[in-house]
């Protein structure tokens, strides 16, 4: 390994890069050089010594390669246009299965362009690309009916969800040097078992808790879009991986819209699947049981294409062991397979909440799109969501009730003195020192909003609202108490960034975020999706099948 690598746990390798300028260095260590022999024919070797991490080879370009990868079938590979790294997860799995390419040739493309365009973007944090070539390889030798779903697929993980053999820091100091995770969080596990090749963790800001992704362990993600601007968060590094085609797929969480922002910021697609249709173990700092009780937690994916967000869900959705007993999932069709059938409801205006002209623009262009393909389209919203003042502080309150007044006490207070209408510090700080009876109740409300929107879905299909009132914003290292967002010359408190996410948290409702168009600067523009509870596909299949008409992602600029 060459000066300039990440720090990773023995089972782990990482590519020997250029130190990103975005991270600190106290992720960085110098490790000894080794001396290079030619491969026959395929790369650069380095010679180990006992005491030297896995192997990596050189492409010709002198970038790395895991061992065993040569640079002249990768080079065959793109050549043939087989291996395209902006072609969906679905397109790659069917060329997996039709052997067009092997599962260590598409290693070998994502490790490259990893090696390429990762520096910049500090998107990947760990990789574990030794043990994925293994992986890739064993699959290759496998019979194709025995592969799995995914059929030697490449894909990554949120760095708070635990991949056996390598750390969850979930963005902690604290957590920097602990253990490797001895278990796989069950939807990895699930991914695993369904021929999926795990290449490493992302990055994400510090508990999963901000719409950012920066840490002081790796450093900060930029958006590949525009450096200047973020992301997202917190799953952040998945989303522009994903967006910027060093991983066809990326498994992140979402509470707050963890996953729908970030895919909204970077172009992509990300699904926030219902409730309890995926379990939710092996997330870091949860508790160690089967299903921890995180009102409002998911774990879902995110991708390029809609098509493969449902190849995801259904590898890693079911139920979580011991209840499997009894229960089987039977998630059903889409409501509607055309366009036109969808019944689409497009949410009001919210009054105190402004929303970037830009989107507010696009939001009625596919309304209008949607009328013109011969959707039933209407303005409307559950009848329990009032104004949303209310809803947003029970949605934030219930959160709060789940956290412990241990946690940043002093944070919760000062926002809490800066802005007297602001309704996230203290209803979060009034759900710390809530009592049971309170969550109780508060509970029993999350119910009623459910009921409200399954009555508000006998006569809609999807509900589509903004993901976020603005673009992909330029990074802000400024305390929490003195953020604040720029909408169409008003300042907004920054914490007015969970709003259109809670719309799908609160009751647990299935939500698919999918790309509209580009800014006039270029930024993705996007909206989200808001399905009935446990019909999944149904928000998904609408994503699909709009983006069919208005084009779907677009790849950012550079990357090719």
């Amino acid at each position: 390994m060459r000066p300039g690598s990440t720090v990773m746990p023995r089972a782990s390798i990482v590519l020997a890069t250029a130190r990103p300028s975005n991270m600190p260095d106290g992720a960085i260590s110098t490790m000894r050089s080794v001396s290079m022999s030619r491969s026959a024919g395929c790369a650069l070797v380095p010679v180990p010594s006992k005491s030297d991490p896995p192997r990596m080879r050189v492409l010709p370009n002198g970038r790395p390669l895991p061992s065993g990868m040569c640079a002249h079938s990768r080079t065959s590979t793109i050549a043939n246009g087989v291996a395209d790294a902006f072609r969906s997860a679905t397109e790659m799995v069917r060329s997996l299965r039709s052997r067009k390419i092997s599962a260590a040739e598409l290693l070998a493309v994502h490790a490259d362009r990893i090696a390429r365009h990762n520096p910049a973007l500090n998107a990947i944090v760990t990789l574990d690309l030794e043990r994925a070539e293994a992986t890739a390889r064993a699959i290759d030798a496998a019979p194709v009916e025995t592969r799995g779903t995914l059929c030697g697929l490449p894909l990554t993980i949120k760095d708070n969800l635990n991949v056996a053999g390598l750390r969850t820091t979930a963005g902690i100091q604290a957590f920097a040097s602990a253990p490797v995770a001895a278990h796989d969080a069950t939807v990895v596990g699930r991914l695993r078992a369904a021929g999926g090749v795990v290449m490493g963790k992302t990055n994400l800001p510090p508990a999963a808790s901000d719409y950012q992704t920066t840490n002081p362990i790796f450093g900060r993600t930029v958006n590949p879009y525009d450096p200047a601007r973020t992301p997202g968060g917190s799953t952040g590094g998945g989303a522009a991986a994903v967006a910027a085609g060093l991983s066809p797929l990326e498994i992140g969480t979402d509470i707050g819209g963890s996953i729908r922002v970030p895919a909204a910021y970077c172009g992509i697609y990300g699904h926030k699947p219902s409730e309890t249709l995926v379990p939710r173990d092996g997330q870091v700092r949860d508790f160690p049981v089967p299903n921890p009780a995180k009102v409002g937690n998911v774990q879902g994916p995110l991708a390029r294409d809609a098509a493969d967000l449902e190849l995801a869900l259904d590898v890693i959705a079911g139920p979580v062991a011991g209840e499997d007993i009894a229960w089987r999932l039977d998630l059903g069709r889409s409501r509607h397979d055309r366009l036109a059938e969808f019944r689409v409801a497009m949410l009001p205006p919210i009054e105190w909440l402004p929303l970037d002209d830009e989107i507010r623009d696009a939001f009625d262009w596919v309304a209008s799109t949607l009328s013109r393909l011969g959707a039933r389209v209407g303005v409307a919203k559950p009848e329990s969501f009032g104004d949303l003042r209310e809803y947003f502080r029970r949605h934030i309150v219930t959160i709060g009730a789940t956290l412990s007044t241990a946690y940043a006490p002093a944070f919760i207070a000062d926002l809490a003195r800066r802005s007297a209408d602001d309704e996230f510090a203290p209803g979060l700080f009034g759900g710390m020192q809530a009592g049971v009876r309170d969550y109780l109740i508060w509970l029993d409300e999350r119910e009623a909003h459910r009921g409200s929107y399954r009555s508000f879905f006998t006569t809609w299909d999807v509900l589509v609202a903004p993901i976020s009132p603005v673009l992909a914003f330029t990074h802000d290292d400024r305390p929490f108490p003195e953020r604040d967002l720029v909408v169409n010359g008003t300042r907004i408190p920054y914490n007015r960034l969970g709003v259109y996410p809670s719309l799908a948290t609160h009751p647990g409702q299935p939500a698919t975020v999918f790309p509209v168009r580009l800014s006039g600067s270029g930024l993705p523009i996007a909206l989200q999706a808001i399905g009935p509870y446990l019909e999944d596909r149904t928000p998904i299949r609408f994503a699909q099948l709009l983006g069919r008409e208005i084009g779907g992602y677009e790849p950012p600029a550079g990357y090719g």
